[in-house]
């Protein structure tokens, strides 16, 4: 829920991200006492008053502007997705109180049936809290086994920084769970309680000193589209392109699948791994077509 406290931490957050040199301020003649830009000089960016602005950080403002707005969203040099939870931040209260995020989410029999047809490409589909919802069995090999898992603890945050594995999974464990706690914090909608992921939050944040520092810096991040450098004791490291599609009338659900460039080093051994545990299995994997 947004409260005061809520947008003042968004926008000191910001305003710490922004070297003084970058803007064109000239060194102080005082010692900062933290990085980044002053209130006052934000509202120098922004055009309006230093009073003003220092309202706005404290939540003691009613209406805010269009024209106002994007003054401050421009001296933040906010991305659109910042733009859009600032905005969430001190739009007008609805009229009717928004309902809760629903605490349990529901896979559709059909795309629970895709992902499983989809090996042995990786495929996971997560909830907007990171709960795995559904996988095949390619994902599984790949990342870990979410089968064995108590289903309270098939959460892709919750593992990445409880288990050890997920350390080693990932060479680059400090971005994948920067850009994870990032996701949580955009998930986190200002104006829709939900207590299923503030009990995650809380949780982690008690548990790993790692997700507290990450909370707060209050980033925010959408899963979209990249590579990942990954690690499996029996291939060794590959690096994967990863693919994040949004699933509509889903109530934030989302499928990520992993795939390795044609030809690659990491598209041999993807393709020796998937094939080996079958070997082990007994089953056939299925064989993807590639145009």
């Amino acid at each position: 829920m947004t409260t005061p406290s809520t947008l003042r931490e968004f926008l000191i957050s910001r305003r710490s991200e922004i070297d003084p040199a970058s803007v064109g301020l000239p060194p102080s003649s005082t010692p900062r006492r933290s990085r980044g830009l002053r209130r006052e000089e934000v509202a120098a960016l922004a055009g309006v008053s230093v009073d003003y602005y220092a309202r706005l950080e404290q939540g003691r403002v009613g209406n805010v502007s269009d024209q106002v707005l994007t003054a401050i969203e421009n001296a933040l040099r906010l991305d659109p997705l910042e733009r859009e939870h600032l905005r969430a931040l001190v739009g007008p209260r609805p009229a009717k109180p928004l309902r809760s995020a629903p605490a349990k989410a529901r896979v559709r029999v059909g795309l629970r049936a895709l992902i499983e047809a989809m090996d042995p490409i990786p495929a996971i589909l997560q909830g907007p809290r990171m709960e795995v919802l559904a996988w095949n069995r390619a994902a599984r090999i790949l990342l870990t086994d979410f089968d064995a898992m108590p289903a309270r603890e098939r959460n892709i945050a919750r593992w990445l920084f409880l288990s050890q594995e997920a350390r080693t999974r990932y060479p680059d464990w400090e971005e994948v769970a920067t850009s994870t706690v990032a996701a949580l914090r955009a998930a986190r909608h200002p104006r829709l309680p939900d207590e299923a992921l503030e009990e995650l939050v809380g949780e982690l944040a008690v548990a790993s000193q790692d997700f507290a520092r990450y909370w707060a810096d209050y980033r925010l991040f959408k899963h979209g589209h990249g590579k990942k450098r990954i690690f499996h004791k029996t291939v060794g490291e590959m690096t994967l392109n990863y693919e994040t599609l949004d699933i509509s009338g889903s109530d934030g659900q989302f499928l990520s699948t992993y795939t390795a460039d044609v030809g690659s080093p990491s598209d041999e051994k993807l393709r020796l791994l998937i094939s080996w545990d079958a070997t082990l299995t007994g089953t056939t994997p299925v064989t993807s077509r590639r145009d």
